[in-house]
Parts: structure tokens; C-alpha cells; sequence
């Protein structure tokens, strides 16, 4: 017997999540079925019903309704407003967004999966008229949770699925080139700083694979002592990563850090090991932040093209709200588009 729990029990609200899972459907299919629409087997509206009433679900009407309606309000699911890269890329979303009359509700979801999948699920999605959603913690095994019954557009590295708008950016040409440019330089041993262990997909593990297709191409062959491990990429995750490198004793004479915030981390441990740069050690990183310029040197970095991130996936999601294609053409088929990334040289970096 399952225990019911509805928001008049005040200990639990149950999702369409949790009664997608208990019948056996997907959440599509329980919105279906809410929303009375067609095509909809005797069988599985059956099953859908008796989850409703075995979990206690509690149909929000007004919500619906409101749903069913405009609101002019989209929604942006990123994990942290303290990286420059998000800040900046919510900043740009929010203008863009503006040009073509919609304002922009930002949910951080701070480096948890609950907090990813409540952006996806909870009551607050009907209250908006669609989802930016960039998550870091769900991965492939979780496309399926994308799925959802409102218009959203996918972005960044973590889920890839052929079910939902998807506006990527280059990460393992972005880090391929910035190694090359590396070794253009005359740079023989190059450290890379931030790889996650044991990640498969996400922009670790896709610039990682940068790194190692570069230094394949050129022929240097792959040493696991320059590979320096990072879970999180803040300023002083990538002080420690490169104290804990300088002070193993190996010394690279270049370092391709997989963020800009790790490569200011990276800069300030070379500068106290009293190292130059980049005479001793060149660095670059991968953003482009706004703050990049500014560091002493300045940094050459990798851009994203986040300004085309945000301009498409804000386009693509106000079609899809407006029922239109999601981008340029007439198909409705979920688009796939990669955004170009540039190496922007300064002075943290020897030259060719």
C-alpha cells in the first residue's frame, strides 16, 4: 500500500515524476494524460490514474491553466551564478531574451542533481513558459529526465539526446587548439589542469580529450604526470592543483587550464614559486571571461562563443513557445547546433 502524501499533509508534494515512475511511463505521458489529449491507450491512462491515486498527486488547475496561457517569463536552470562563465552567460540570456519581450527568471542549482531535476520537475515549471536548462550533475543514463512537457532547450555537455533543442560549444576543439597553440610555441611539456576523474561526458572530459588529441597529432607522447585533477574549478582549486604539481617536482613549461578561473588559480601558484610567465611556464585558459584581460599578464583563452549560445538558445526557445521551428527552416525536429570557439592570444602565452 502506498502511502499517500499531498501538500495537505504539509511532508511531501508529490511530482509527475514520482507518478511517471510508478506507472511505468514517462512524464510526457502523465502530462498526456492530465491534460486529457488524445491517443492516449486505455490501458496506460488506467495505469496513470491508479499511480494519481495511489501517491496522493494533486493536479495544480491554476497552474495548468496559466500554462496553457503566456506568461512572457522563460526560465535559466545553470549550477552556480559565482562562475564568471555562467554570470556571464545568464547576463547575455537575460539581454537577449529581452530584445524579443521575455523576462528571465535565473535558478542556480548549485552542483546538486536534487536541484537539477526540481528545475526540470518541480511546481515552479508551470509558471513559466519555458526552460534554458544547463546541468552539470545528470548525466547520459538521465535523458530520458529532459523530456518534459514544455518547451526547453538543452545546453552545455552533460545529456546529449536527439529529443530536445540542444545549443553546444566547442570543447574539444577549443582545448585541441589551445594545446596546439602550446606546442606552435615551442612548449614540450604541457600540464593540463581540471580533469575530472573518471568523467566520461561534460566539459572536463571533452576538453581533456582535446588536450590528448593535440599532443597525439604532434607526436608528443601522453604523460600522466602532467594531468593535474580538479573537481571544482574555482580560483583556488587551481592554486592548489598547481602547488601540489610545482611541488611533486614536475615542472611543465606549459599548462592548458580547462577554465579561466582555474587559470588565475594556476597563474598566482606559478608567480609564488616564484616562476615567470610565460618565459618560464605559458598558460592558457578556457572562457574567455570578462575578467581575462584584466590578470597580470593577461590571459590568452579560449571563447566560447557564448554570445551565440545565448542568442540561440533564446531563439529557439521563444519558437518552440511560439510554436514555430526552433530555428531557421521549416522542420520542427529537435535541432542540434555547435557554436564555434576562437583562441584569443595575450600575454600569458609566448608567441608563434
Amino acid at each position: 500500500m502506498v502511502k499517500k502524501t499531498t501538500a495537505k499533509d504539509g511532508d511531501h508534494v508529490v511530482t509527475m515524476r514520482e507518478v511517471a515512475k510508478a506507472a511505468g511511463v514517462s512524464i510526457k505521458t502523465v502530462s498526456n494524460v492530465v491534460n486529457d489529449y488524445e491517443f492516449v491507450s486505455d490501458a496506460t491512462r488506467a495505469k496513470v490514474h491508479k499511480a494519481i491515486d495511489e501517491l496522493g498527486y494533486v493536479i495544480n488547475v491554476s497552474a495548468r491553466n496559466l500554462r496553457r496561457g503566456s506568461t512572457g517569463i522563460i526560465a535559466l536552470a545553470i549550477p552556480d551564478l559565482q562562475l564568471p562563465y555562467f554570470a556571464q552567460l545568464s547576463s547575455l540570456i537575460i539581454t537577449e531574451a529581452k530584445k524579443l519581450g521575455l523576462r528571465v527568471i535565473v535558478e542556480p542549482t548549485l552542483y546538486s542533481r536534487e536541484g537539477e531535476l526540481d528545475a526540470l520537475h518541480g511546481s515552479q515549471t508551470a509558471m513559466v513558459d519555458g526552460l534554458i536548462y544547463s546541468p552539470l550533475e545528470l548525466g547520459p543514463d538521465d535523458a530520458a529526465e529532459v523530456e518534459v512537457d514544455y518547451p526547453l532547450v538543452l545546453i552545455g555537455e552533460r545529456i546529449f539526446t536527439d529529443k530536445v533543442d540542444h545549443i553546444a560549444t566547442e570543447n574539444v576543439e577549443g582545448a585541441k587548439r589551445a594545446t596546439s597553440y602550446l606546442l606552435q610555441t615551442g612548449c614540450q611539456r604541457v600540464a593540463v589542469v581540471g580533469v575530472h576523474p573518471g568523467e566520461e561526458v561534460g566539459s572536463a572530459a571533452l576538453r581533456f580529450r582535446g588536450y590528448r588529441e593535440a599532443l597525439e597529432e604532434a607526436g608528443v607522447p601522453f604523460d600522466p604526470a602532467l594531468v593535474v585533477l580538479s573537481i571544482m574549478w574555482h580560483r583556488n582549486d587551481g592554486v592548489a592543483a598547481m602547488n601540489t604539481l610545482l611541488d611533486s617536482g614536475v615542472r611543465p613549461d606549459g599548462v592548458v587550464a580547462l577554465n579561466d578561473m582555474l587559470a588565475s588559480g594556476v597563474m598566482h601558484s606559478i608567480q609564488m614559486h616564484n616562476l615567470r610567465i610565460p618565459e618560464d611556464i605559458s598558460v592558457i585558459g578556457f572562457d574567455n571571461s570578462d575578467d581575462s584581460q584584466y590578470l597580470s599578464p593577461a590571459l590568452t583563452s579560449i571563447a566560447p562563443g557564448l554570445e551565440a549560445v545565448a542568442r540561440l538558445s533564446v531563439r529557439a526557445l521563444k519558437n518552440r513557445i511560439d510554436g514555430q521551428p526552433p530555428l531557421e527552416g521549416d522542420s520542427t525536429d529537435p535541432v542540434f547546433r555547435k557554436v564555434s570557439s576562437t583562441l584569443v592570444v595575450r600575454n600569458s602565452t609566448r608567441v608563434i
